[in-house]
């Protein structure tokens, strides 16, 4: 199941970008995830809620954004959607010489939410300047 290690993956990136912005918490990741990715999403839920046990994204929401696939023929510019399973044949031309996908392969953090650490109360005496 490689949801598990993807999962970990994110966890693993938004727990550094959190330590870097002194996050307390981490509410929400948002996931863009394109329909040829291979990932199941109910199944990256289930994973990204294990790997984040322990961690300062425990309890996080994962809100994950599909793009559907799409392809562009070289030989004529034709664009189409791609469904499942990908069929990488010009729906215009009806060639398969030199096709690209242009979307659906996407898998990637969009945006975090976290909350930042409360400030520290400060005990210092304040700083007096003397004539």
């Amino acid at each position: 199941m490689h949801e598990m290690s993807i999962a970990m993956a994110v966890v693993g990136q938004v727990e550094e970008a959190a330590r870097a912005g002194a996050a307390s918490a981490v509410r929400r990741v948002e996931l863009q995830v394109g329909e040829l990715a291979g990932v199941v999403p109910d199944s990256l839920a289930f994973c990204f809620e294990l790997a984040c046990a322990g961690t300062v994204l425990e309890g996080a929401e994962l809100v994950t954004r599909s793009v559907t696939a799409s392809a562009r023929c070289a030989d004529c510019a034709g664009a189409w959607a791609v469904g499942m399973p990908p069929d990488l044949c010009c729906p215009v031309c009806g060639r398969a010489t030199e096709v690209e996908l242009l979307t659906g392969r996407e898998l990637r953090i969009l945006n975090v939410t976290w909350e930042d650490a409360p400030a520290a109360d400060s005990c210092r005496e304040p700083i007096s300047e003397e004539a």
